[in-house]
């Protein structure tokens, strides 16, 4: 067994030393996301490139030239959290509704720079950017490419709507600016036009779909629940979507509406506002997750009742739909309904997307389920539970450190990130 073991460490101290330069992290207490348990001890983390090519027990001390140590051992070290609810083209401000008329694209993006900064430093390393102008798709491929820093972006690029329905980008406006927007646009009315609209998605560069199943609260339209696509239609996108390795996003805050997006075969709920234990058991039945953002609730409830911060016809909205997300969820939880890590960013400031895990721990959720919840449950969402969501040989290096282990009584822990590696990349090291 001791030959073995040398040779296995002969091995990669030779693979080590034909590629880029190798990074060592010494922990003492890391979070298997797998288990939803802490192991402690002594671990060393082996970064080469963007991989984890090791998982040693011990401290290993690095034989070759050029290798970096990073003492991680005063620290609680955890996967890169993962966010599935974000919009980094934008964020919450009393003129956000005037800047849709007044933005560039290049203002748009120059914007998402800091926002997507934000997110990184937060120590979410990956999220899915639910909803923009399409800019969203520039800055993935951005960040992709390691010309600005931000978090790993998978995008819908521009939401689905009906005419006048949640997402539509010409709600509020002028007649002389509403025109007749399409398939090209996000608008879909049809079977044909949903299938185009998938379709359109995938040539601009979206990683997924997003449609927005029932009114809204932000949106310049009166109401924030009613089911705005019918099921054919909801059908014609989840299965053109399939055709291209796509899932479907629901934003839903009614009932009817999420069981149509149910049966017609989305894959997560968004807000998921007024559910009914009734929907609560079809997304269990057809493994479908909830996204939360109960965070997003609590903010618009708040900023409603400043005077001019939204538009009128937003203020009843915000301040009935918002009060009610962290109690559905808590019913959700219990029921047992699946649930993946989401904030709703944007709607709220960047980088404030940790407060969401607090929110879930005071309803109920044990802590480690929550940090679950943003790291294995999301991979397997996306697909990509074999990259990201665990610290693991062959996964992707995304590394995150707190300075503390959070607790029911601690949720502020999850402010308090000190070390932030994306990519094999060290963004942040305190």
């Amino acid at each position: 067994m001791k030959h073995l073991l040398k040779i296995q460490f002969l091995v990669l101290f030779i693979s080590l030393n034909l590629g880029a330069q190798n990074t060592y992290l010494h922990c003492s207490k890391i979070f298997d996301s797998a288990s939803a348990e802490y192991k402690t001890g002594e671990f060393t983390i082996v970064v080469t490139g963007n991989k984890i090519v090791e998982v040693y027990e011990g401290i290993v001390t690095p034989r070759e030239k050029g290798a970096k140590i990073i003492d991680l051992k005063n620290k609680v070290v955890y996967p890169g959290f993962i966010d599935m609810h974000v919009h980094l083209e934008s964020e919450t401000n009393p003129n956000k509704y005037l800047e849709k008329y007044q933005d560039e694209e290049a203002d748009i993006a120059f914007k998402s720079l800091k926002f997507a900064h934000r997110t990184l430093m937060a120590g979410f390393t990956t999220v899915r950017d639910v909803g923009g102008t399409g800019v969203n798709i520039a800055l993935k491929n951005a960040i992709s490419r390691g010309e600005v820093v931000g978090p790993r972006v998978f995008t819908s690029g521009k939401s689905l709507a009906t005419t006048g329905g949640h997402a539509d980008p010409t709600n509020g406006s002028n007649k002389k600016y509403v025109g007749n927007p399409g398939p090209k646009q996000g608008v879909v009315n049809g079977v044909d036009d949903a299938k185009k609209a998938v379709r359109q998605r995938y040539k601009n560069g979206a990683d997924l779909i997003k449609i927005t199943a029932t009114g809204g609260v932000l949106s310049q339209a009166k109401n924030s629940s009613n089911p705005q696509f019918t099921i054919e239609e909801i059908k014609a996108i989840t299965e053109t979507a399939a055709d291209y390795g796509f899932h479907v996003a629901a934003h839903a805050h009614g009932d009817l509406g999420m069981q149509r997006a149910i049966l017609g075969g989305v894959k997560t709920i968004e807000h998921g506002t007024k559910m009914s234990d009734k929907t609560m058991q079809m997304m269990i039945d057809n493994d479908v997750y909830l996204v939360p953002t109960i965070i997003a609730g609590k903010f618009v409830t708040e900023k409603a009742q400043i005077p001019n911060y939204y538009p009128e016809v937003v203020r009843p909205k915000a301040l009935e739909i918002g009060p009610k997300i962290q109690n559905m969820f808590k019913r959700a939880y219990k029921k047992g309904v699946p649930i993946a890590f989401g904030t709703d960013a944007g709607v709220f400031p960047h980088g404030e997307n940790w407060k969401e895990f607090g929110y879930m721990i005071e309803v109920g959720m044990p802590v480690n389920e929550a940090i679950q919840a943003a790291t294995l449950i999301p991979a397997k969402i996306l697909k990509k539970e074999n990259q990201l969501g665990q610290i693991k040989k062959g996964f992707m290096a995304d590394v995150i450190a707190l300075d503390k282990e959070p607790t029911a009584k601690n949720t502020e822990a999850f402010e308090k990130v000190s070390f932030v590696m994306k990519d094999g990349v060290v963004f942040m090291s305190k």
